[in-house]
């Protein structure tokens, strides 16, 4: 079965480049993901991040949406316990309005930040128990419906109304989110970036036996969004690789900033560094289009998904542009 590509781009930092500029390299990159044939084109919700500077992916699916045509857009996703159910409604039901039949609402408990300024968002400390609530007055809103005599939403509605209406996705990366997508029957990504893989047989397992269809979705659909690096050679992948592996190394240290140039990133390590390097090494999914494509379909085959989101964190955006063109060309992407 040919396996579909998407991308999930974060507005990843770069020392020596402006925050700014790295917004608009995102919207570059979703104009050349729609040349190349990929599915989607979804973005990030991160706050108070010195390494990820998406803060707002509403804002910039609106921005994409003027500059596409034909690649689905969405949010990976908004932290639905920050907001009220309806603004993101209506949000959405105007995206759907700029680009109809595009827009994939992705939504997420996680708070995207810290503990303080998740308060600083939503000062009720008790938002997230309310989740499984909030994603069905979504669903309710978003798909026109009335909400239940009683409630205080009843008889309020998501305008603009339309023919068309975004697709709600639950993210996740553990068992809770795929046992809400399969309860509420929407469609479920797991987080395989955030975990390293750990779990996602298992969540995409349970998602798969306990999913209830719903009139928007009949039988389960899933996907897993993951990082990936292509390069010309498995040897230029593994000098970009460089710089993530040096990020995730001082994030576990507890530094956070933005992503180091490879030359910058490398670096003596000790003992211990060399051997959490290497690690890293052999587990990232990276090097050139055949040997990255050869782990890419493996891993479809093992997950029985169809659909891969591809996240790729390089220092010099060039070398993120020619990581997904290799990609696309590799998987025979459908370009335009």
């Amino acid at each position: 079965m040919p396996i579909k590509l998407s991308i999930l781009d974060q507005s990843a930092a770069a020392s020596g480049r402006g925050q700014d500029a790295t917004i608009r390299q995102t919207l570059a990159l979703a104009e050349k993901a729609e040349a190349w044939g990929y599915h989607r084109f979804w973005v990030s919700e991160h706050h108070s991040h010195p390494s990820i500077v998406g803060t707002a992916p509403e804002v910039l699916m609106a921005a994409i949406a003027a500059r596409t045509q034909r690649i689905r857009l969405g949010s990976a996703g908004v932290m639905l316990p920050h907001y009220a159910a309806l603004k993101v409604a209506e949000q959405f039901r105007v995206l759907d309005a700029l680009a109809p039949g595009r827009i994939d609402l992705g939504v997420g408990r996680a708070p995207g930040s810290d503990g303080r300024t998740a308060q600083l968002l939503n000062p009720d400390r008790h938002a997230s128990e309310r989740f499984p609530q909030q994603v069905m007055e979504l669903q309710a809103w978003i798909q026109g419906q009335n909400l239940p005599p009683g409630h205080p939403g009843h008889n309020v509605y998501a305008y603009p109304q339309s023919d068309t209406s975004p697709d709600i996705w639950m993210l996740g990366s553990s068992d809770y989110g795929a046992q809400l997508a399969a309860h509420l029957g929407l469609p479920y990504a797991f987080a395989y970036f955030i975990t390293d893989g750990q779990g996602a047989d298992e969540a995409l397992q349970l998602y798969r036996e306990t999913f209830r269809p719903s009139a928007a979705l009949p039988k389960p659909a899933a996907t897993v969004c993951l990082w990936a690096l292509a390069a010309d050679t498995d040897e230029e992948a593994m000098r970009l690789f460089e710089s993530r592996a040096r990020w995730k190394m001082d994030r576990n240290l507890g530094r956070i900033g933005p992503l180091l140039a490879p030359e910058e990133a490398a670096r003596d390590y000790s003992p211990a560094e060399q051997l959490a390097l290497e690690r890293l090494r052999e587990g990232a999914l990276m090097g050139s289009p055949a040997t990255l494509g050869r782990k890419l379909r493996q891993l479809a085959a093992r997950l029985e998904v169809d659909e891969l989101v591809l996240i790729t964190w390089t220092h010099d955006p060039a070398a993120q542009m020619r990581s997904y063109e290799l990609l696309a060309q590799e998987f025979a992407l459908a370009a335009n």
